[in-house]
């Protein structure tokens, strides 16, 4: 064979080599080539049907179920931002509520409706605050909160950050706006204690809220926006302000205050006093004190009843209409004459 030949054999042997080498072609499998064996359900009218009439059948005692939970639930929600303002202070709440002068205690009666067995939960209730706003879900500082090494971490926390005196710990609009109305409770004349045990996450206690972390220059300014902290308690300690600092997602929210470990009996008459300090008025929000027991589910909430029930019963209709279809007008399975190519443009078969 020639050069020449020989060299035309190499270069086409070194084409095809880099022909091969580019070539995008996935390596064969069953499984790329989806030629695995597969199966595939068919929806016959039976099992249709069987499946809304499971579906519903389970459902609907899962909702009655959830329902009578909930029922059982005794709850008093009490709002007080209004019956707490003093008759010479009507028109002008502002001045009342901004006062440093005015008696904010408040004694009213409450009737419980029906037993409550303990704990009962207390916690208050807010309307159309939104803690939610972007600004003031940002202002607060998670490392100076968790360590005492961050404590000048507060470039996040403006307009409340810092005085005179340096730093404020904690810093921010959160912890400024700290709630701090008080309930004192009594059936007849005997003082029950509200516990403030495990009612914040023992989560956050242990790893949000450091216990080498003292407040600092708090509620010091000009402008006091709630309640204070003590100073020789630290914040891993401060259970109050860790459940106001664990933010709400919509504008009406409740926060748990504490628990009363006793029982209460149908139809007692109950006296609470309230300090009604907190300034809800500048922005027409409202104030309401609930107690309330929990069952199994929780607390009081219908709503995942009336799911429950609502989808069971949708299901159950369902499968009542199907039958009637299928007994009604019913249709061969694998009919040919309902092929597309049998029907005419009318939709029905040639």
């Amino acid at each position: 064979m020639s050069a020449g030949g020989m060299e035309g054999t190499s270069e086409a042997s070194a084409a095809s080599a880099a022909a091969k080498k580019h070539i995008k072609k996935p390596k064969y499998s069953r499984f790329t080539q989806q030629e695995l064996p597969a199966c595939k359900t068919i929806l016959t009218p039976r099992w249709v049907i069987m499946t809304y009439v499971s579906v519903g059948i389970i459902f609907i005692p899962i909702g009655l179920a959830t329902l009578f939970a909930s029922e059982s639930v005794v709850e008093i929600v009490y709002r007080y931002d209004k019956d707490c303002i003093p008759s010479n202070y009507s028109n002008n709440v502002l001045a009342y509520i901004r006062s440093f002068q005015t008696n904010k205690t408040c004694v009213k009666r409450l009737i419980v409706p029906k037993t409550m067995k303990s704990p009962i939960y207390i916690y208050y209730q807010l309307d159309n605050f939104y803690q939610n706003h972007r600004r003031y879900v940002n202002s607060r500082s998670d490392k100076q909160l968790r360590s005492r090494d961050y404590e000048f971490d507060i470039e996040d926390c403006d307009p409340e950050s810092q005085t005179e005196n340096g730093p404020i710990v904690p810093c921010g609009l959160i912890a400024w706006s700290l709630f701090n109305d008080t309930y004192g409770f009594s059936v007849q004349n005997e003082v029950l204690q509200v516990s403030k045990q495990n009612i914040a996450w023992k989560s956050d206690q242990e790893h949000k809220f450091g216990s080498d972390v003292y407040p600092k220059n708090f509620q010091s300014g000009g402008l006091i926006g709630g309640g204070r902290l003590n100073e020789s308690i630290p914040l891993s300690e401060q259970v109050d302000l860790i459940v106001w600092m664990r933010t709400a997602a919509l504008p009406t929210f409740r926060k748990l205050y504490g628990k009363i470990e006793a029982d209460l009996k149908a139809n007692q008459n109950m006296t609470v006093v309230i300090q009604n300090n907190y300034n809800t008025y500048s922005f027409g929000g409202k104030k309401k004190l609930v107690l309330s027991t929990t069952s199994w589910i929780g607390g009081k909430n219908d709503f995942l009843g009336i799911a429950y029930l609502a989808v069971g019963g949708l299901c159950l209709f369902m499968a009542l209409s199907f039958t009637l279809l299928y007994v009604i007008k019913p249709r061969l399975h694998e009919d040919p004459l309902y092929l597309t190519w049998n029907l005419n443009p009318a939709g029905f078969s040639n």
